[in-house]
């Protein structure tokens, strides 16, 4: 649910999505001019730089393409999966809003399931939290053992100090699916619950078997 050197600040989106021209991060690989010092060229970018901005590149084509939703999709796993590429995330978080907006303009409100995951998602990156929490609570009502609406649960509440409802959602997401044991260790956006014990003692609990959750037998949309 570390700081590094930002890049200059973009200048605010006001173009048409049609005629967007994304920024691309800087080139790291240039090489330095023969007469540079050892001592004054860049140290080489750590391998999680590279991972985040070949995501952040698809991103950026897949919104030329005007796939608003692939793209927000992948700006928004840059944030998740490399929260220490700080200088990547400004331009992340831009092009996110422009996604969010897009699919609020062009798409109706979410009605299934995987639907309102996704817009779950863009709520929480934009700090969200109410918005969030109410397409949630619809997933978690219809389908109550979703193990990915559980732990979203966990880390809206966390963001918004609520300890008892987020830890509560994550023991359930956890027992249904002990790999989000792994992720809640990791997770920024659960930083909030570090120091409160029943938070560590989620993570530290023995493992157990991932339970066979039954998918519901039809959505409460598809009436």
């Amino acid at each position: 649910m570390a700081k590094q050197r930002r890049p200059s600040k973009p200048a605010k989106e006001k173009a048409s999505p049609s005629t967007v021209r994304p920024a691309r991060p800087p080139n790291r690989q240039a090489s330095a001019p023969a007469t540079t010092s050892t001592s004054a060229q860049q140290s080489p970018r750590r391998s999680t730089y590279i991972e985040a901005v070949a995501i952040y590149e698809r991103g950026l084509d897949a919104l030329q393409h005007h796939d608003y939703t692939g793209a927000a999709r992948l700006f928004g796993s840059v944030l998740q999966k490399y929260p220490e590429e700080k200088e990547l995330h400004e331009r992340v978080r831009l092009y996110l809003n422009i996604c969010q907006r897009q699919a609020t303009r062009e798409e109706p409100a979410p009605q299934t399931i995987d639907e309102r995951l996704f817009a779950s998602t863009i709520a929480i990156n934009g700090g969200k939290y109410d918005e969030a929490l109410s397409h949630l609570r619809l997933v978690r009502d219809e389908d109550p053992d979703n193990d990915h609406a559980l732990y979203m649960l966990a880390v809206a509440h966390a963001q918004r100090g609520e300890h008892a409802e987020a830890i509560a959602h994550l023991e359930r997401a956890i027992a249904m699916n002990p790999e989000n044991r792994g992720l809640a260790r990791n997770d920024p956006d659960l930083e909030p619950l570090r120091g409160d014990e029943s938070f560590r003692a989620a993570l530290e609990s023995p493992l157990t078997p991932r339970v066979e959750r039954r998918r519901p037998f039809r959505s409460r949309t598809g009436r």
